[in-house]
């Protein structure tokens, strides 16, 4: 059976990601475009024809997951993903598409119908996780992205969630909304540790974690596509500038490194957060010291701490793939749900 070239699709809130395969499964570009989708359709529109504009490999079919249904453009999940999926039809017009539906498996876009859009929402977590598990067999998989954080115990080559819909991965603890770019600092902590004692941080959204991880000299700039909360530049200055209002204090060149050790506090309230729901995932999945911990997302140098801490080996996701090129900045850990989707649809081709 002769496989087609492909690409898999991960339809966010923020950003549209995408990840072309080759027929010998090779992965041969990732790409991502910034998609405020809460703005309006078109958003999701523009994104997805910057990227076809980008990708040379002509593709035969398309395999599309999603988290964008939950934007408040949709009246509810249900028609958010009824809208993104006629959208990237108009969009891949001719081509095959193939909808993740998470355990169902895919279905042929034309095939989707209501019954099936439960399923469909908010699935990309286990199309890379499920990935993650074919490849690796037993660990705890930890996608730290721009907004949110998914962990999920891997047995015997399976996804052993105890959550499926968001609302349940939240209350599992398989689901942390924090993130390495988009998240408020005011939704990361309350308190604050500067120049020697405890402060209360301003419920201003003054900054984001960008300029937290800016500010620790962390942040790679290609994984930040976001506006920042004044609208103003991404600089250093302007980072410090911005978290300093948290405090209700003006910034001064001369005491950046005030401004450093702050940014450091929120930073480990934050790995801190992440490493609580961690130790719960591996209470409740009974992994052996020497499973790894597997990290994705644009924040998985976090992961690779946090196996440190945890005395765990550490497995990057791009590892898990036979070729994975950079391009653009980007990393197939960067777009894993993407990049999983493309790898785990088996189309043959018309012949």
């Amino acid at each position: 059976m002769n496989l087609v070239n492909r690409v898999g699709w991960d339809i966010g809130g923020a950003h549209v990601k995408a990840a072309v395969i080759n027929v010998q499964g090779e992965l041969l570009a990732v790409y991502q475009q910034p998609c405020p989708l809460w703005k309006g359709l078109e958003y999701l529109q523009q994104a997805v024809r910057a990227i076809l504009k980008e990708i040379s490999e002509p593709a035969e079919c398309h395999a599309i997951t999603m988290t964008g249904e939950l934007v408040d453009l949709f009246v509810d999940r249900d028609d958010g993903v009824k809208q993104i999926i006629s959208t990237m039809q108009a969009l891949l017009s001719g081509q095959r598409c193939y909808i993740y539906a998470g355990k169902v498996g895919f279905i042929s876009s034309e095939h989707v119908e209501a019954l099936h859009y439960p399923a469909i929402a908010s699935a990309n977590w286990l199309a890379s996780a499920g990935y993650a598990a074919q490849k690796i067999g037993n660990g705890l998989f930890v996608d730290i992205g721009s907004t949110t954080t998914d962990i999920l115990i891997l047995k015997d080559g399976l996804v052993q969630a105890q959550g499926y819909s968001d609302y349940q991965r939240l209350i599992s603890k398989e689901l942390v909304y924090t993130g390495l770019v988009r998240t408020a600092v005011m939704a990361v902590a309350q308190t604050a540790r500067d120049q020697g004692q405890d402060i209360g941080i301003m419920a201003e959204y003054f900054a984001t974690m960008a300029d937290v991880y800016r500010v620790t000299g962390e942040l790679d700039e290609a994984h930040d596509q976001s506006e920042t909360a004044d609208g103003t530049e991404k600089t250093l200055i302007a980072s410090a500038r911005r978290l300093s209002r948290l405090l209700g204090s003006d910034f001064y060149v001369e005491e950046l490194p005030r401004w450093k050790a702050f940014a450091e506090n929120i930073r480990e309230q934050q790995l801190q957060k992440i490493l609580q729901a961690c130790l719960c995932r591996l209470q409740a999945g009974e992994l052996e010291k020497q499973q790894p911990l597997i990290g994705a997302g644009v924040g998985r140098f976090l992961v690779k701490e946090l196996a440190q801490r945890l005395d765990r080996p550490y497995v990057d996701f791009t590892d898990l793939l036979p070729n994975a090129p950079i391009q653009t900045g980007l990393s197939a850990a960067d777009c894993a749900p993407a990049v999983a989707v493309a790898c785990l649809l088996n189309v043959p081709d018309k012949n």
